[in-house]
């Protein structure tokens, strides 16, 4: 009989629209399938290094990169990660606006798939995983994560340029094209890709796509968790698809699988609130 716990957590350090807390134990070893998101991913393992692979032919050979801490990037790919039978720890989604000021970098310096965390935040976020494994409860874990949070952005004024600020607002806010968003931040539609591949490290069509992906994935949780099977058509209609092939098409580039195929690996996931970042947090 397996076992699965998640505790969501609200922290106040600007920049962090979701955290929670996970403990399953019993679960069949497999695929986990790390799906892209518009947020960054800063993980603490308390358990096992979590084992992470860029394409399925490396997870399936066992090509594995290993993490007491995980941090992630934006990306328009799946993560495969190694499911084990037991599993703790801690993930935020962090907003890629606020990695300057809580990661000491831009959301760019994040490109690969995943980075182990010491090797970017230093032996502090060492001493903070220690210290995790020390308290006994969820919201104690949160607290501490939320005042490791607060010092690093401590003294940092650091911030992306507001035209990149710009753009992300209005990416999120509806369907903009890229062309008026040049025109509404004074920049050609060049000037505007570069500076937001070099703040974000996808341009500006890749996050216009990636943030219609995360409303899917929103969409078609809310479906789950309500007990209902998701009408694809209607998320399509709602998430500003032509129609449904055209979602399905998207969500396979973005997941390697379909719809289906994905709730058929992650259904108890989604259920127990996986997948499911929050509002946007802008910092």
């Amino acid at each position: 009989m397996s076992t699965w716990e998640v505790a969501r957590g609200a922290l106040t350090v600007p920049g962090v629209p979701a955290a929670y807390g996970y403990f399953m134990d019993g679960v069949a070893p497999g695929l986990h399938r790390g799906l892209p998101s518009r947020y960054l991913t800063f993980l603490v393992s308390l358990d096992e290094p979590v084992g992470t692979a860029r394409t399925r032919d490396d997870w399936e050979r066992n090509r594995l990169a290993r993490h007491d801490v995980v941090l992630g990037g934006l990306r328009t790919d799946p993560t495969y990660v190694r499911q084990t039978r037991r599993q703790v720890g801690i993930q935020l989604a962090v907003h890629p606006l606020a990695a300057r000021s809580l990661f000491g970098l831009p959301a760019a310096s994040l490109a690969a798939l995943t980075c182990e965390g010491v090797d970017v935040l230093g032996d502090g976020v060492r001493a903070l995983r220690e210290r995790l494994h020390e308290l006994p409860t969820w919201p104690r874990r949160f607290a501490a994560l939320d005042e490791y949070l607060w010092s690093r952005a401590a003294g940092r004024h650091a911030s992306p340029r507001p035209e990149v600020t710009a753009a992300w607002h209005q990416l999120s806010h509806g369907t903009v094209t890229i062309t008026e968003l040049a025109r509404n931040t004074a920049l050609s539609t060049r000037q505007l890709s570069a500076l937001v591949n070099r703040e974000l490290g996808i341009g500006p069509k890749a996050l216009a796509r990636l943030m219609r992906f995360d409303r899917v994935v929103a969409a078609i949780g809310t479906e789950v968790r309500a007990g209902r099977r998701p009408r694809l058509a209607e998320i399509a209609h709602g998430c500003g698809f032509s129609d449904q092939s055209h979602l399905v098409r998207d969500f396979r580039r973005f997941t390697g699988t379909s719809p289906t195929g994905f709730l058929a690996e992650e259904l108890r996931n989604v259920q127990a609130g996986g997948h499911r970042p929050g509002a946007d947090s802008a910092p």
